[in-house]
């Protein structure tokens, strides 16, 4: 098994992009390539980027692709809150992302720190 599915930052991650793609499955179909399609690559790019950092072969490597994963957690947090404002989500699954982007912001935040 590769080593970045051990990590609990990449499986927190990891639900977070499936809970993306189910959410967004009920957008607009004109959003098709705007909102869903921003928010399904912000949340496959922070799973992503925690898995080739883990296999990069320094630290400062391994923290550069965290980085990338913050800011698209990030991005994620902004195009939430415009989802919601635009009624694509309810109140209730904005909080629920809020929630979830929070925790993985969280672990990863931990996962950065403890590479220092």
């Amino acid at each position: 098994m590769e080593t970045f599915r051990k990590l609990v930052v990449w499986q927190k991650a990891h639900e977070l992009c499936l809970w993306v793609y189910l959410v967004t499955s009920a957008f607009p179909p004109h959003e098709l390539f705007g909102l869903t399609s921003q928010l399904r690559r912000n949340g496959q790019s922070v799973p992503s980027n925690l898995a080739e950092g883990s296999k990069r072969p320094t630290r400062a490597d391994r923290q550069h692709y965290n980085v990338i994963a913050e800011g698209s957690l990030e991005e994620m947090k902004y195009q939430l809150i415009l989802a919601r404002d635009l009624h694509y989500i309810t109140e209730d699954q904005y909080q629920d992302g809020e929630r979830r982007c929070q925790e993985v912001g969280r672990v990863l935040h931990a996962y950065t720190e403890k590479m220092r």
